[in-house]
């Protein structure tokens, strides 16, 4: 289908078109001719996980296994190298006293989730496509820029969590720019596994997380937590003796768990699966075995975030700067020259990825700490590939640009390295890792302009026909990213601030009026779509009645 004609979706009213009554609202559009299309437009694999049929039963372990494969790898964004840093340094930081914030954030990714995976299902759509119709030009373009920042920033964290990796394994003999640069190779593991079918790629990503699972619970299970302390922590939403210094670290971990190009991508991966969507049973059951498979996906990687935080929690919470050098200065050969890492005074102990290696090798000896790079490393090989993805999608949804995965790849590669390469060059491991904290920062900024349209999206009827949102997930959809939102921005404004810069002050002033400016766009259009009829004077996404439209599988990949 071309440009011109999803265009016209916003443009002007069809009420018959190839007998099939429309409207201007509506997210899929009928052929606007029976002869002479265009190839279907594709933004996923050809082949299609086919669904098993004739099983009656309520439940079915056959079809949740047919269904098993995109709650996993949208998982794998719960799990990159950025998330592991907000675990450590929350155990090192509050103990085991923050990890009900963490649970709640994995509950609420969960169900941000399931709002993604449900418009992906109903319309056959993914999220960029959506709104590639139903937002005109300008707020279109704006935001598909929006995205592309947070999934290069994603991008920039992943290669970091490799090159560290990378030096931690060879003990420093493949310097962080040498790191940087191997990280160029995924761009090639990635088409080579991708000409093996979406199973089989599937199944790798499985296979990087069983190693994540079992190279931090290793280091769980050596560290020994204390199982009383880390229950009370998870269940007890309380936080005794808590300052400034550990509220930071909560919206922090929320800004971790939840990212904004993750929703664009589950809505994409759910359309791997063959679905009769104008079958409405066949629809309710995918969104019933997606919604499982999704839980069980974020569970397993809840699992392996509580074992990264408890481990730094009962080893190293409290823990000063100059009980490291001493340390380090009496263990092996092989950790003697990181004791530069760590300043000689009696402040609290600051870890990051790299430093969390070492502490790690320097306690429990050198095989924690290669075990600790090797799940590293595999938390940044499996993300940088899933933001691949998510940037082919994001792409092809808003621009219709239709790019070989191979230019997609490099292009957002480039991008990420070239930044990250210089300061690996002319810096030090202490500025390299401490750009996660900025691009943390960047991709919280970037939250609303993934969490507000698919909350949008999937309250209009006209797009979601009988499986729009009720009113409960409206109401408490509309608290939760807003909730969301404004922990993000408190941890921008607590980020800015300790810059301490006048001159960057106002331009974050400048900066501020006009991102306000568009997040208020995109909430004005929320608000109509969740029923403020008050608010209807132009927008382009009222609920009008809600109509089927047969013929949606010119546009099923």
């Amino acid at each position: 289908m071309k440009a011109e004609q999803e265009g016209d979706l916003l443009e002007e009213d069809s009420p018959q078109e190839n007998g099939v009554q429309t409207n201007q609202y509506s997210a899929i559009s009928p052929p606007s001719s029976p002869v002479a299309q265009d190839e279907p437009f594709s933004t996923y694999f050809e082949d299609k996980v086919s669904i098993p049929d004739n099983v009656s039963q309520v439940f079915s372990f056959r079809k949740l296994w047919a269904f098993t494969g995109p709650g996993f790898l949208m998982s794998i964004a719960y799990l990159d190298p950025g998330n592991i840093e907000s675990d450590l340094q929350s155990g090192a930081k509050a103990g085991f006293k923050l990890l009900w914030i963490l649970l709640g954030a994995t509950i609420i990714g969960l169900l941000l989730q399931r709002l993604a995976a449900r418009l992906g299902v109903v319309t056959g759509m993914h999220l960029a496509e959506v709104c590639n119709r139903q937002y005109p030009t300008v707020p279109r373009v704006i935001l598909w820029l929006m995205v592309e920042l947070a999934i290069i920033g994603s991008d920039m964290q992943e290669v970091i969590g490799c090159a560290i990796a990378l030096n931690l394994l060879s003990m420093g003999s493949i310097p962080l720019w040498g790191g940087v640069l191997i990280t160029i190779t995924d761009t090639f593991v990635f088409l080579f596994l991708d000409k093996y079918g979406l199973r089989k790629l599937e199944a790798f990503f499985g296979f990087l997380i069983t190693v994540m699972a079992l190279s931090f619970g290793y280091e769980y299970v050596l560290v020994k937590p204390n199982q009383g302390e880390l229950l009370k922590g998870m269940f007890v939403p309380y936080c005794a003796d808590c300052g400034p210094v550990q509220l930071e670290q909560a919206v922090g971990i929320v800004g971790a768990v939840i990212m904004p190009h993750n929703i664009y991508l589950h809505s994409a991966l759910v359309k791997s699966r063959d679905i009769d969507r104008k079958n409405k049973n066949e629809v309710k059951e995918a969104n019933k075995y997606y919604f499982i498979e999704s839980t069980v996906a974020l569970f397993i990687s809840f699992l392996i975030n509580v074992f990264v935080v408890a481990v730094f929690a009962q080893a190293f919470f409290n823990r000063t700067n100059i009980e490291m050098v001493l340390l380090l200065t009496q263990s092996v050969r092989s950790l003697n020259p990181h004791t530069s890492l760590f300043p000689l005074n009696n402040n609290t102990l600051e870890v990051d990825i790299y430093k969390g290696g070492v502490v790690l090798g320097c306690f429990f000896g050198p095989a924690a700490l290669y075990i600790w790079a090797i799940g590293i490393l595999a938390a940044g090989q499996s993300s940088t590939m899933t933001g691949t993805y998510s940037g082919q999608f994001v792409m092809e949804g808003f621009l219709n640009l239709r790019w070989s995965r191979f230019a997609r790849v490099l292009l957002t590669r480039s991008i990420a390295i070239t930044p990250t390469l210089l300061v690996a060059i002319f810096q030090d491991v202490e500025h390299l890792t401490g750009m996660n904290d900025f691009l943390n920062v960047l991709q919280s900024m970037q939250l609303p302009f993934a969490l507000i349209p698919i909350l949008t999206f999937t309250s209009l009827t006209s797009i979601m026909n009988d499986f729009a949102n009720g009113m409960v997930w409206k109401i408490s959809g509309g608290i939760v990213i807003l909730v969301v939102c404004a922990i993000n921005m408190y941890f921008v404004v607590v980020y800015v601030t300790a810059l301490n810069s006048v001159l960057f002050y106002v331009f974050a002033a400048l900066l501020s009026v006009a991102y306000l400016c568009f997040v208020g766009y995109l909430v004005w259009h929320c608000l109509v779509a969740l029923g403020v009829s008050c608010l209807d004077f132009g927008s382009r996404v009222s609920n009008p009645p809600a109509v089927f439209i047969e013929e949606q599988s010119e546009y099923d990949s």
